[in-house]
């Protein structure tokens, strides 16, 4: 089996960046979340995975997040099979290759906006220096360049919500997995943070958000939409920007 390392040494970017294949979940007493569901996000793609409460998508979340493993069929992490790494190696995909984005920010309220997205790397065995470069780099990339020294309590929602895919970019994984991430807005800040994710899918930043918002799913170039576990439809591959990764 490939073992994934804990750099991107190696990789072979031809790989779909996740894959599932034939998965299926069914938790204690025989609730099934997912039944039977394939599909392949490649580099470079922003899409939706959209459905009501009680569709799947959270565990299809957990699942795409190494978070969780499938009761059958396999899920591949960059032509890795999750079921068959260490927790050793599980969790330097986690830290390496996915970007983690949920409607509750998670920002530690006493800290500044640059300390909250350096400190997301402190297991990345980056130094303190370079660790507090990175993250200024990823604030400016989400327009927060000016509002680094700012507190949580200090910002906005969207502002917060800003820091947190700041966070979630700063050493550039392969994926960005966004869990609801305007279910905390208003619909200005919403649509701000709906706006960035298309700049960083520009930038070749790959994306996946999960809502139960047909109308933000609408404005991305993929949508699926999960029913009863299954996915009942997928509008195809969405758009690759020019020159990222195949």
């Amino acid at each position: 089996m490939k073992t994934p390392p804990v750099t991107d040494a190696g990789v072979d970017t031809a790989d779909p960046v996740i894959a599932l294949d034939r998965v299926s979940k069914t938790y204690a007493g025989g609730v099934h979340a997912l039944r039977d569901v394939s599909l392949t996000v490649r580099a470079g793609e922003l899409l939706a995975v959209v459905g009501r409460s009680g569709s799947g998508k959270s565990s299809m979340l957990h699942l795409m997040g190494t978070l969780d493993q499938p009761s059958t069929g396999h899920v591949l992490v960059r032509g890795h099979d999750v079921a068959q790494l260490s927790d050793r190696r599980l969790s330097a995909v986690r830290a390496h290759w996915i970007g983690f984005v949920f409607q509750q920010f998670f920002l530690a309220p006493g800290r500044t906006a640059l300390d909250n997205v350096a400190e997301g790397m402190l297991y990345h065995g980056i130094p303190a220096g370079r660790r507090r470069t990175l993250a200024a780099e990823a604030l400016d990339r989400v327009g927060l360049g000016h509002r680094m020294a700012h507190r949580p309590q200090e910002m906005s929602g969207g502002e917060r919500q800003r820091t947190a895919i700041a966070r979630a970019i700063a050493v550039r994984p392969a994926v960005v997995l966004a869990d609801e991430p305007t279910g905390n807005l208003d619909s200005a800040a919403g649509a701000g943070v709906l706006s960035l994710f298309h700049d960083l899918h520009s930038q070749g930043t790959t994306i996946v958000v999960i809502t139960h918002d047909p109308v933000l799913a609408a404005q991305l170039p993929r949508r699926i939409e999960l029913l009863d576990g299954r996915v009942r439809s997928d509008s195809g591959v969405g758009v690759v920007p020019e020159g990222a990764p195949r």
